[in-house]
């Protein structure tokens, strides 16, 4: 094993959830009179904590989003995560092989602390990530791509910043896995490969993973 911690992302590294939550971000733009479509929300907001949206939909229109924004667009996809949220293929096998082998792992995600914890009881993954696995943008002043949370979760876990690996499915991910000083493998599921050309290796099916990280 090459790194002392593994740190997932978790929206399209372990739920599928991007689908969901970018489906229902750009209805809910729309909706509010920023007609967004799913492909922009994938382009601009996969990957990111909310507060991007309210910084790009200030800057592109000077107008501020509902201040209870937030509340609205979460309830709406935790809905729909109870009806159509499932772990990512393979991802399991991974996490078994990674507590089989002792390697320590995380996952530091620029969602809520909530909407991490719906997600894993939805999925069952839960039973892979404790409290003290668990890292959100919120514990942080600053979202990807500012390399601020993955730095809070290796100091958290007690691991040097190059002794981690970052599995990331998104361009801001990779960019601040890169700016962290952290190796970082992109998923490409979801992403064109050419977005995560900053990444260390690509793959394209979880199932490759455990081959990369041994």
């Amino acid at each position: 094993m090459r790194h002392d911690l593994v740190i997932f992302d978790n929206d399209g590294v372990l739920v599928d959830s991007e689908p969901i939550s970018n489906r229902l971000l750009a209805a809910y733009l729309t909706e509010l009179g920023h007609p967004t479509s799913y492909e922009d929300s994938i382009r601009d907001y996969m990957g990111s904590a909310m507060h991007r949206v309210h910084e790009l939909v200030l800057e592109r229109t000077g107008q501020r989003l509902p201040d209870d924004f937030d509340d609205v667009f979460h309830a709406r996809v935790f809905a729909a995560f109870e009806r159509e949220l499932t772990p990512v293929l393979g991802v399991e096998a991974v996490l078994e092989k990674l507590v089989a082998d002792g390697t320590p792992y995380c996952v530091a995600s620029s969602g809520s602390h909530e909407r991490i914890r719906v997600g894993h009881r939805t999925t069952g993954l839960d039973r892979w990530f404790d409290e003290e696995r668990i890292f959100s943008a919120q514990d942080v002043g600053r979202g990807k791509p500012a390399p601020d949370l993955f730095l809070y979760a290796a100091e958290r876990m007690g691991v040097a910043p190059e002794r981690c690996v970052v599995i990331e499915d998104s361009p801001l991910g990779v960019q601040a896995a890169v700016a962290a000083g952290m190796e970082v493998y992109g998923f490409t599921a979801m992403t064109p490969a050419a977005k995560l050309a900053q990444a260390t290796r690509l793959f394209s099916r979880m199932e490759e993973l455990t081959s990369l990280l041994a």
